[in-house]
């Protein structure tokens, strides 16, 4: 296997974590933008019924498990989309019973007097009353589950400083070359190799 920094061969080339890139998965991203990330959340448990959990689904690099983590992001997608602020969803573990996923909804800010407990309840009432395959066998297009938890969590912009927020979204073998970097409303993590920023360097020739 020739892939680097936790990259999967497919047959036909690598597969790259997130914030990995290059043929061989051998560099870090040049920008990772994780504004999405430190706004608020909430902290969400489904049991996907009609998907049973296999041992590569506990490797974050295999096929098996972005094939699954893409598949469950767009259900979510199409059933939170019409939920006030929904950014997108965050798959943090996938356990056995059949596909137990531990998940994070990203939101924006409210800008009225809606709380975070009640988007919460929001979220819950969506994912529960959303409609479902007819067929639930394992075979069958389309995920069947249950969601039977949710739960607010703050900004995590609070918990840690701006340069360990970026150490802990960077990937492992870079982390040191990663610092903060803000614009008017963005949060980005940024090496001296990326363009168009102050003190940018030309990183071409290696």
């Amino acid at each position: 296997d020739p892939c680097q920094n936790g990259g999967h061969w497919t047959g036909m080339g690598c597969l790259c974590p997130p914030n990995v890139d290059g043929a061989l998965c051998q560099f870090g991203a040049s920008t990772i933008n994780i504004t999405a990330e430190l706004g608020p959340s909430v902290m969400m448990l489904t049991r996907v019924t009609n998907r049973n959990f296999s041992e590569d689904m506990g490797d974050t690099s295999s096929t098996a498990y972005r094939s699954f983590v893409d598949e469950f992001g767009r259900t979510m997608d199409r059933i939170y989309h019409n939920i006030s602020g929904y950014r997108g969803t965050r798959v943090l573990t996938l356990t056995r019973g059949s596909v137990v996923v531990n998940y994070k909804v990203l939101l924006h800010p409210s800008a009225g007097d809606t709380s975070l407990d009640h988007r919460a309840w929001e979220l819950l009432e969506a994912a529960n009353t959303a409609a479902q395959p007819q067929n639930c066998s394992h075979s069958a297009e389309g995920l069947c589950f249950s969601t039977f938890s949710s739960r607010a969590a703050r900004a995590e912009v609070l918990a840690l400083n701006a340069t360990e927020l970026c150490r802990k979204y960077a990937p492992a073998n870079f982390r040191q070359y990663y610092y903060p970097y803000h614009t008017h409303n963005s949060f980005l993590c940024i090496t001296n190799c990326t363009l168009n920023v102050p003190g940018s360097i030309n990183c071409n020739n290696g």
